[in-house]
């Protein structure tokens, strides 16, 4: 049995694909790779047919990205997980120092490392995240914002049986889902160090974080109708509770102010608009919190002014 198991879930995506390939091969000497192809109606059945040494599945009725990463966990045989998307990569030896860590760590069951943010082809921009890397105990502190990228992390598939496998119906989320619930249950280990790239999503890239204002709304319901109604989050202090959601809605309205100033900057001043008003109906108090700075209020009305000319 391979020590790690990593699924790839795609999408149409044959021109980007073998390269993740390559580099889930490079970043262990023991790794088993699953790629699941959720349905795709380009070349990839092809394309992966053509890859040695990879266990590929195929869906004919597309599961999106929760349910493929479903079928390729059923799929596969490692004692530790990961994902890795089809656009991201994983930095050599990545996979081994990860496995290597929970190992040595029998009661932890989430390992992650830095993530390094990537153009659209993948070529790193010199921002890593997230530093520091907080491990341990980090349930609370993913209550309040995610800082864990997805092709970072390695989990164990023991842990993952006993909090449930991953949510198919909160796309965009489905990662910082997964690491809540299993930091509910189990401490964390972080690796100060870059494990994989990333591929940032843009205005064009055509990916689903690419809508601010609808990953928050739907990061918003998941907080209150999900992560919050946790056994841990229910039995907290009434003054820890208070504590998280104030934090957490200070980290969404920061959020979509600036990228409401990312789409001023690009003259995409319908997405700019739709931010804030996003930002004012689900986390107002945050949002007059944030205003309240010198600074941010002037960044507000800066934003304000260029949509009133813009109409």
């Amino acid at each position: 049995m391979p020590k790690v198991s990593i699924i790839i879930a795609t999408y149409n995506r044959a021109r980007l694909l073998p390269r993740a390939v390559e580099s889930a091969r490079q970043a262990g000497s023991d790794v088993e790779i699953v790629v699941v192809d959720d349905a795709s109606t380009d070349e990839t059945p092809e394309v992966c047919r053509a890859l040695s040494g990879v266990n590929y599945v195929r869906v004919e009725r597309g599961q999106r990205l929760g349910g493929a990463r479903n079928v390729g966990i059923l799929a596969s045989a490692g004692e530790f997980l990961a994902f890795l998307d089809d656009d991201d990569l994983r930095l050599p030896g990545s996979l081994d120092l990860q496995a290597e860590a929970l190992a040595a760590n029998p009661d932890a069951g989430l390992v992650y490392g830095q993530t390094v943010l990537g153009d659209q082809d993948c070529v790193p921009t010199g921002r890593v995240y997230p530093n520091p890397c907080p491990q341990g105990d980090i349930f609370w502190e993913l209550l309040e914002r995610n800082f864990i990228g997805c092709p970072s992390a390695m989990f164990r598939r023991s842990c993952l049986y006993r909090v449930g496998l991953p949510a198919s119906d909160i796309p965009g989320i489905e990662d910082w889902d997964l690491w809540v619930r299993l930091a509910e249950m189990y401490p964390a280990v972080a690796l100060e160090r870059p494990v994989a790239i990333y591929r940032k999503a843009t205005p064009g890239s055509g990916q689903f974080t690419s809508d601010a204002a609808a990953m928050v709304r739907r990061i918003t319901a998941a907080h209150r109708e999900r992560w919050m109604t946790l056994p841990r989050a229910l039995a907290a202090p009434a003054a820890r509770r208070r504590d998280v959601e104030r934090r957490f809605s200070r980290n969404m309205a920061t959020h979509l102010l600036w990228e409401a100033g990312r789409g001023v900057r690009h003259g995409n001043f319908r997405a700019a608009r739709t931010s804030l008003l996003a930002a004012l109906r689900l986390h107002p108090a945050a949002l007059i919190h944030r205003a309240t700075r010198p600074s941010n209020l002037l960044f507000i009305l800066a934003r304000a002014r260029d949509l009133a000319a813009a109409r």
